[in-house]
């Protein structure tokens, strides 16, 4: 069994200043905004862990059964030598694909991304000792900039699961899509997995759960604030806002001040004022039509192969060749 690598192309030094950048442009901006990616400390990390295990929150697990379901065909029509995951966290659901590449047989190498090293060098300790077979070649990096950064080695196959696609605007969207097409050879795939517009009765209550814990990870965004800027905010003091952007055809999470408040950042040198019912925007997380996200694809530089979708048509997994 070989030790995994793990490259370092994102330092603690480099997320510093990319906070220091996020925030000074979101709090200064109108309306206010913070990119989701900050709320992840280790808290932020393990409340998305809590919920994904509600009962509203239905895009993990419906993705997983999709994926359980269709892995198989997946790897018969990928014929990856090379998994990349971006994206990676705990690797969770990389067990299934990695499994049924390897039963397929031309697979050698998993190439773990993911911003936080700890997370990374976790998950990559693990696949090596559960795939002993496997070469394990992790990269600490921001996947929206430094894809140069992957390695090859093989055929390709780069998966980008978990809806994470919708997190980015359309421009982001295009921008990215064109950024894997461009690190990819002709033929290598992207498999993408989405979720897709359904009823808002549904959609809303999975960003919006009973027990509040949603809430909590949105205010999580605050607390990442205080403690690595040393800002002043008062968590409790925001509500937490989930709503459904017709329009957009994208959820939108916000905070919403319930009083009028003057918040400082210390290293920022700068103090933000918030008025009662002012709201600051935290993410988006867009829903999509399958023939919408097939023509994003297909502007972009790919080919949709095949579109799995599950029985309640809530979730879609896309394996997209390069052209």
């Amino acid at each position: 069994m070989t030790a995994p690598m793990v490259d370092i192309h994102l330092t603690d030094h480099d997320l510093a200043m990319a906070l220091r950048a996020d925030a000074l442009r979101g709090l200064t901006s109108s309306p206010k905004t913070m990119p989701p990616k900050w709320f992840y400390d280790a808290r932020g990390s393990e409340l998305f862990e809590a919920i994904t295990e509600l009962p509203e929150y239905y895009p993990t697990r419906t993705e997983r059964a999709l994926l359980e379901r269709v892995v198989g065909e997946i790897a018969r029509t990928a014929q990856a030598e090379v998994l990349v995951e971006l994206g990676a966290g705990s690797a969770a659901k990389t067990r299934l694909l990695l499994s049924a590449l390897s039963a397929e047989g031309p697979l050698k190498t998993y190439v773990p991304q993911d911003v936080s090293e700890s997370a990374l060098r976790g998950a990559a300790e693990q696949i090596t000792a559960e795939f002993p077979g496997l070469a394990v070649h992790g990269v600490v990096s921001d996947f929206t900039d430094t894809l140069h950064n992957l390695p090859g080695g093989g055929r390709r196959m780069i998966a980008f699961l978990g809806g994470t696609i919708g997190n980015l605007v359309p421009a982001e969207r295009a921008e990215f899509l064109s950024s894997v097409a461009q690190v990819l050879e002709p033929r290598e795939q992207l498999l993408l997995g989405a979720g897709l517009v359904i009823d808002p009765a549904v959609l809303v209550p999975a960003y919006d759960d009973a027990a509040g814990v949603t809430a909590e990870f949105n205010r999580n965004v605050l607390h990442v604030l205080n403690s690595r800027l040393h800002a002043d905010f008062d968590p409790d003091a925001f509500a937490h806002i989930a709503l459904w952007d017709a329009r957009n055809e994208w959820i939108e999470m916000r905070l919403e001040a319930t009083r009028d408040m003057t918040v400082t950042v210390a290293d920022l040198d700068l103090t933000v004022e918030f008025a009662r019912g002012e709201q600051m925007r935290t993410e988006i997380s867009a829903k999509f039509r399958v023939d919408g996200l097939t023509a994003e694809l297909d502007a972009t530089g790919f080919r949709a192969e095949q579109v799995w979708t599950d029985p309640q048509h809530r979730f879609a997994l896309i394996l997209a060749e390069r052209r």
